[in-house]
């Protein structure tokens, strides 16, 4: 049963003094990716894996949390600076580009990405709460 195991190793990713980062922020989680300029991964987190639940997922605090988490470990990796991508309507997007400035990653340009409709599909009904 065991012969037939293959070893996988972890590829090793290239790690540039600059990067990208990429934060989408939905009204349910943030998730943060830090990645060179090729687009390989190099850390990444997200506020369910820094163990938030529920609706504390969609905090500022949690994507301050998961934020600097993945700075850290990507400056650990060698990356210094960073150009950083927002994507989504959640809160906490501001609080994230700030804790990656304060992990030690300099944040050299900001841009939002959100996906607009130019009259595509029709919306959703409004929330009664």
């Amino acid at each position: 049963m065991a012969k037939g195991r293959k070893i996988v190793r972890k590829r090793k990713v290239k790690v540039d003094p600059r990067g990208i980062a990429f934060i989408q922020a939905s009204f349910n989680n943030i998730i943060i990716s830090l990645t060179n300029k090729q687009g390989d991964v190099i850390a990444w987190s997200s506020a369910g894996k820094a163990g938030f639940r529920g609706s504390k997922k969609n905090t500022p605090y949690a994507a301050q949390v998961a934020a600097s988490e993945a700075a850290q470990k990507a400056f650990d990796a060698g990356m210094r600076s960073c150009t950083v991508y927002v994507k989504g309507p959640g809160s906490g997007r501001e609080s994230a580009i700030r804790a990656i400035d304060n992990g030690g990653i300099k944040v050299s340009k900001i841009k939002d990405v959100t996906p607009l409709p130019h009259n595509g599909c029709r919306p959703p009904k409004k929330r009664r709460v």
